[in-house]
């Protein structure tokens, strides 16, 4: 067991987990940030998105012991009312249905938008080509990355 200080949604965290224990555990179990989800284990699915200072990485796959000083933000950390531009044109777009996924779409999605605020069809299907919605939402997710582009 190692101790590790993480800057998770701005605030300073410990915790003492085995070194290679993947950041979506340490979140989940060790720190109740329930909103990253687990979909596959394999970084395939996009269930446990989360942003590495900005960066849009897969949470499932990422050992605690690969972040040093990075911020961390999670889902829970995007925005404390739930009124961030993409979150709310999710609302708007009627987006989530079992909304199992959302979390990982959401946070893909934003860190795209920070590197393309004025996307393209084809460039909003790529960006979140990697996130996989078994409800089929897809139509709807790129219209609410549109949405939020246009904000």
């Amino acid at each position: 067991m190692a101790k590790f200080n993480l800057n998770i949604n701005g605030k300073s965290k410990e915790v003492e987990v085995d070194a290679a224990t993947p950041l979506l555990w340490v979140l989940r179990d060790h720190l109740n940030l329930t909103g990253t989800k687990y979909g596959c284990g394999i970084a395939a699915c996009g269930a446990c998105t989360v942003h590495l200072d900005g960066v849009a990485v897969r949470s499932c796959q990422m050992p605690v012991s690969n972040i040093e000083n990075q911020k961390i933000t999670t889902i829970e950390g995007l925005s404390e009312n739930g009124d961030h531009p993409v979150q709310k044109a999710w609302l708007e777009h009627d987006v989530p249905q079992c909304g199992y996924c959302q979390s990982g779409q959401i946070m893909t999605a934003v860190a795209f938008l920070k590197e393309n605020p004025n996307p393209s069809d084809p460039e909003i299907e790529n960006a979140m080509n990697g996130n996989i919605c078994r409800c089929g939402t897809y139509l709807r997710i790129k219209a609410a990355v549109k949405t939020a582009a246009n904000s």
